[in-house]
């Protein structure tokens, strides 16, 4: 795709955020130098699995731009980065707020030079909040944000771990993309380039808008195998079939639940409670294999689907390895 054909991007970030970001604007056909400390660069190098003497989560995030080792703390190295940035379209840092600007590459030094530039800074938690100075990784903003409570099941004393880097992906690269692509649209008409302050724990709140609408309107904050989504409801969750596989209901609607009960041959009883009603959906399902059920449900619109492993879904899948997600189609 060359939808960002003739867009320079200049990258001062590491290891995934900024470079995912940075990633998906080069999969669009955009032109993107990454700079990196000297001697060993990008922490990513390092880390395993590697491919062809490389890391593989380096290549993949990197591979196509066009790396430059400057030390940004030297004159040479902070000119080089001037004029980059002094050419460049996009420019996108993670460093802890007010590092770029104590290296002269700060958003106000930057726009004197490039009024155009669209500055996009991934952090933690923003420029504007008290933590934002900070350490922090993808764990500490799921647990601040809440999503980590989901996990530790109903005694709470053995948390199974977010599998999904949800703060730096969800939280940090998909709306650093997003809000570039709205500043780049903002430029063709203004002229003029924008200021994009991406905060990874804010981002996440809106992953959970349910939950928080929920709370605050109701005062129900839902709670692991409590509410709706979180194992509470019959017709939203996870049972077991007689040979230990899980089956994913998702059955919300009426006529999806009314499908499920006929496929398994049940039927709901008037004035039945939630918790009762979930005891002998459990009790039905474990009466045959996943593969049976399964087989039941095929043509049927009963929202079920066979929880798989990570190797077993990743070998339904055609590609090579992942993919971005860019479903443009040019009419």
């Amino acid at each position: 795709m060359d939808a960002l054909s003739g867009i320079k991007v200049v990258d001062f970030s590491t290891l995934l955020p900024g470079p995912l970001a940075g990633a998906m604007l080069r999969a669009a056909g955009a032109e993107v130098v990454k700079v990196e400390r000297p001697p060993h660069g990008d922490e990513l190098r390092a880390i395993g699995p590697q491919r062809d003497g490389q890391s593989a989560f380096y290549r993949w995030l990197n591979e196509g731009k066009q790396v430059r080792l400057l030390d940004l703390k030297s004159d040479p190295g902070r000119a080089e980065a001037l004029a980059l940035a002094a050419q460049a379209d996009v420019l996108i840092e993670q460093f802890r707020p007010g590092v770029m600007d104590r290296l002269g590459l700060g958003w106000e030094a930057l726009r004197a030079r490039n009024p155009r530039l669209v500055y996009c800074s991934i952090t933690g938690y923003g420029a504007g909040d008290p933590r934002s100075l900070a350490a922090g990784h993808d764990l500490n903003y799921q647990a601040e944000a809440g999503l980590v409570e989901h996990a530790m099941g109903a005694g709470g004393l053995r948390a199974a771990m977010p599998m999904p880097l949800a703060a730096d992906i969800s939280g940090g690269s998909y709306p650093a993309v997003m809000n570039i692509l709205l500043a780049l649209h903002l430029r063709e008409r203004t002229g003029r380039g924008a200021r994009v302050d991406v905060s990874m724990f804010h981002n996440l709140f809106v992953l959970q808008y349910w939950a928080i609408f929920s709370g605050m309107l109701e005062g129900a904050w839902p709670r692991p195998f409590q509410a709706r989504h979180t194992g509470g409801s019959p017709r939203y969750n996870l049972y077991p079939a007689r040979d230990g596989r899980l089956i994913a209901c998702a059955a919300l609607e009426d006529r999806f639940w009314a499908e499920f009960l006929s496929c398994i041959g049940l039927q709901a009883c008037a004035g039945e409670d939630d918790a009762a009603l979930m005891a002998r959906v459990g009790q039905r399902m474990r009466e045959r294999d996943a593969a049976e059920w399964m087989a039941a449900f095929a043509g049927r619109d009963a929202c079920c689907a066979l929880v798989l492993s990570r190797e077993e879904a990743w070998a339904r899948l055609c590609w090579r390895e992942p993919a971005f997600p860019l479903c443009v189609q040019p009419g």
